[in-house]
C-alpha cells in the first residue's frame, strides 16, 4: 500500500493507493460514526467489499495512519450500466470521491484523485463520472447548488474531465447532474467515436462505414 503524506491541524494524512481487503480490516473510519444529518457513500466495512472486486482501484485518505477520513474509488462498469457494453471494457467510472466533513476544503480529495490519476496506464482508458445532485452534501458546505456544482466541475477538470452530453437517464433527472470523461491519450479515433454513440445508448454497427465519422467538438462548455 503506497502512500504520500500531508499535514492539517488534524494532525498527518496520508495518501494509500491499493489497499487490500486484509489491510482494510485494521482500519478505523470516521464514515462509521453515526450521524442523522449525512449519509457518506461507503462506510468502511463497504469500501472493504468494493476493494475486493476485481479491476477496483481505491485510494484512501487516513490520518495518523489509521482512520479512514477519504476515499476515491475507481471500478469497472457494473454489468447493468451501459458503459458495461463499450468493446475492450476500456471504460472505467470514477464512481466515488468522498471527504469527510470536518476534513474538507484542506486538499485531501486532490490529493487523492493525483495519487488515482498518476498511473501511465489510465491513458489506455476512458474514464467516466456522474455527479447527481441529490447527494452532495450542501448543509454542510454553505454553498448554494449553481456554486457547488461550479466546485466539482472545477475540481474534476484539474485532472483531464471534460463535461459531455449524454442521455444516460440517471444523469438527466436533473439539470444539475454532471456527466464528465477522462479520454486517455492512447484511446483511438475509432474509439472515441463509438463512446460518443455509447453515451446515446448506442451501439450501432454504423460506426464503421467507410469514410463515415461522427466526431465532432460535442463536449459541454461552462
Amino acid at each position: 500500500m503506497l502512500s504520500r503524506n500531508m499535514t492539517i491541524p488534524q494532525g498527518n494524512v496520508s495518501i494509500h493507493a491499493g489497499p487490500t481487503p486484509e489491510q482494510l480490516k485494521t482500519l478505523e473510519s470516521v464514515f462509521d460514526l453515526p450521524d442523522n444529518t449525512y449519509t457518506p457513500l461507503y462506510t468502511r466495512e463497504q469500501i472493504q467489499e468494493k476493494c475486493a472486486e476485481s479491476g477496483v482501484v481505491i485510494c484512501l485518505a487516513l490520518l495518523e495512519n489509521k482512520t479512514i477520513v477519504g476515499f476515491a474509488v475507481l471500478s469497472p462498469p457494473s454489468g447493468t450500466s451501459r458503459w458495461a457494453r463499450c468493446r475492450n471494457r476500456m471504460i472505467r467510472e470514477l464512481s466515488a470521491v468522498e471527504v469527510a466533513r470536518q476534513f474538507r476544503q484542506q486538499g485531501i480529495a486532490t490529493r487523492l484523485l493525483s495519487e488515482m490519476f498518476s498511473p501511465v496506464c489510465l491513458e489506455d482508458r476512458i474514464i467516466c463520472l456522474s455527479a447527481y445532485s441529490w447527494l452532495w452534501d450542501l448543509a454542510c458546505s454553505g454553498m448554494s447548488m449553481e456554486r457547488y456544482r461550479h466546485m466539482l466541475l472545477n475540481l474534476y477538470a484539474r485532472f483531464g474531465f471534460v463535461s459531455y452530453q449524454t442521455n444516460e437517464p440517471n444523469v438527466c433527472l436533473k439539470p444539475e447532474n454532471i456527466f464528465m470523461a477522462r479520454i486517455g491519450k492512447n484511446i483511438s479515433p475509432k474509439e472515441q467515436e463509438r463512446f460518443k454513440w455509447l453515451r446515446f445508448g448506442i451501439t450501432s454497427p454504423v460506426w464503421d462505414r467507410p469514410g463515415k465519422s461522427v466526431i465532432e467538438n460535442d463536449h459541454i462548455s461552462h
